[in-house]
């Protein structure tokens, strides 16, 4: 727990332990792999027992799941343009499988993988590679061309072609730490406010008065982490959408 002692450990929820006994442990399964495998599993049932009825007027299950399909197939055929159609099943999983994992996380108990770097920086890289790929075989050599702005004198090019190249590189670092940022932000404020609970109502008397505050306040960071979780995974996808628009533009 985060108050023991009257000392508050906000970060000691992220720290990595293996998970199946023995087993877990020669195989390295920690609980940010149990639970990615928890969320694929669960994404999986949502979308077949949600469209399984197909019925014309959908109940709140198919529903959902219509309106989850279309949201991201909309944004990245709006965003990506003609392609978009090609590139909607990895835009949707890339979708679900972050949000699945900030919702997941709210849950107690439960672990956000979304709050480790190595799973975020894993989702960016290949975003980045794939990106980069669709480049290379839409636009040739040409994707080079890109790396100094037209227009610009030649003689500026030992300037700013490092700058373009820099800034082309950084996509995968910013859209890592974005997440993890957001999710890393969100549960530490979590474990202190519910921590201070605990310790504001430890005092006599007028203890549980003073308890409340933080407990109200923790009411109000769960609607805005609600709100926080799905933002980050919309973020993400568009984002996504945007790098692979011009990977395939000429």
């Amino acid at each position: 727990m985060a108050a023991g002692q009257n000392s508050i450990d906000a970060l000691g929820q992220f720290e990595l332990h293996p998970v199946l006994g023995p087993l877990g442990s020669q195989l390295h399964v920690s609980q940010s792999v149990l639970t990615m495998l928890a969320a694929s599993v669960l994404i999986l049932l949502f979308l077949y027992v949600g469209m399984r009825p197909r019925a014309v007027v959908p109940g709140r299950l198919q529903a959902a799941a219509e309106l989850s399909y279309e949201f991201i197939y909309d944004m990245a055929s709006d965003q990506i343009g003609r392609e978009g159609k090609r590139f909607f099943p990895f835009v949707f999983t890339l979708f679900c499988f972050i949000l699945a994992g900030n919702y997941i996380g709210l849950l107690p108990g439960a672990f956000t993988y979304t709050s480790e770097i190595a799973v975020t920086a894993a989702l960016a890289i290949t975003v980045f590679i794939l990106a980069v790929s669709v480049s290379l075989i839409s636009q040739g050599l040409g994707f080079f061309k890109h790396f100094m702005p037209e227009g610009a004198p030649v003689a500026m090019a030992p300037l700013l072609v490092p700058i373009e190249i820099l800034t082309f590189l950084s996509r995968p670092i910013s859209l890592s730490i974005r997440l993890c940022a957001n999710m890393v932000a969100g549960h530490v404020m979590f474990e202190m406010f519910a921590a201070f609970t605990i310790l504001l109502g430890g005092f006599h008397f007028i203890g549980p008065v003073l308890g409340v505050a933080p407990l109200v306040v923790n009411i109000a960071l769960m609607a805005l982490e609600l709100l926080v979780g799905a933002l980050q995974a919309y973020v993400f996808a568009i984002l996504t959408c945007i790098y692979l628009r011009e990977a395939v533009a000429h």
